[in-house]
């Protein structure tokens, strides 16, 4: 079995922690901590439940405001509010937490998490490695391109492979984006086609295979087996500028100049150690050190 690409999609799980745990951590100067102790437990969790040979990547959003999408449409996430001061404090922890495991990151201005997801999918393919997104965002399916592939909420360990993502959306992964250039995505802010709903785009999807094709052939979509099937084609006409500015919104960019898949992975006593320290320095202690220490213990560590 080729060894697998995990790649985490870590500040859902970072916010996952912010929104759930109370507010009972806090630096010395009184910051918060709650979603560090959070996203460090599971983290750590993460790490230990990786077979030997993994390749662990992880992508951060920072991006809110600046990425490129934002120039083709500028109310791309309008109604997503910018981090305030206490919640940007915790997200570069987590960051640097991250990075002194050992793992992998990657984040920017310019490109989204998920962008960086696809750009490291993109190599695993190339490498024919078989990856796993670790993710509760359904948008990541469109990575799914072999049924190796896997997509896994790790919190709800719920997972999805290329014929269940079939199931569940009514089309294949790589035609996800053509599908939500339809039915848009209210989360993004990503605007979708009057009247046209999940079942309609996937009806139109499975006849037409892509954006691209059924643009070009609207004359036929009134001869489908659809409601409404005769003014659906000239809606979708008139919406057509609308809906191709929609794809490039929810398509996901696969080559950013500075990824690169990472070695295998294998966590040094000396990562533990930083970890461990940088926790510390933020003021945390407890059962959270110990389950970091123990990772010495549950995975193969090197000197």
């Amino acid at each position: 079995m080729s060894p697998r690409v995990w790649l985490l999609d870590a500040s859902i799980y970072i916010f996952r922690a912010w929104f759930s745990l109370p507010d009972r951590w806090h630096t010395a100067d009184g910051m918060p901590l709650n979603a560090v102790y959070g996203y460090a437990g599971f983290i750590c969790d993460f790490i230990a439940g990786r077979p030997p040979g993994s390749r662990m990547v992880a992508a951060f959003d920072e991006s809110l405001g600046t990425c490129f999408r934002h120039q083709l449409y500028p109310d791309y996430k309008c109604s997503r509010v910018l981090p305030d001061e206490a919640l940007a404090f915790q997200l570069a922890a987590c960051r640097q937490l991250t990075e002194l495991s050992g793992i992998t990151c990657f984040g920017g201005p310019r490109y989204e998490a998920d962008d960086y997801l696809a750009a490291s999918a993109a190599q695993a393919r190339a490498e024919q490695l078989p990856v796993t997104v670790v993710t509760r965002d359904k948008d990541l399916g469109q990575l799914l391109c072999s049924d190796e592939d896997c997509w896994w909420d790790a919190a709800a360990d719920e997972t999805l492979d290329m014929q269940r993502f079939h199931a569940r959306f009514g089309v294949q992964p790589w035609q996800f984006a053509s599908y939500l250039a339809l039915t848009g995505d209210s989360v993004d802010d990503i605007p979708g086609v009057p009247g046209v709903g999940p079942k309609t785009a996937a009806a139109l999807i499975d006849a037409f295979g892509d954006i691209d094709t059924l643009l070009a052939n609207l004359d036929q979509v009134g001869d489908l087996s659809l409601r409404g099937a005769r003014s659906l084609g000239a809606r979708l006409a008139e919406h057509q500028d609308q809906i191709r500015l929609a794809q490039q919104l929810a398509l996901l960019v696969e080559d950013i100049a500075d990824v690169r898949l990472p070695a295998p992975f294998a966590i040094a006593r000396q990562q533990v150690d930083q970890v461990v320290d940088y926790l510390q320095s933020l003021g945390i202690e407890g059962p959270l050190l110990a389950r970091w220490r123990r990772l010495e213990e549950t995975v193969s560590c090197v000197s």
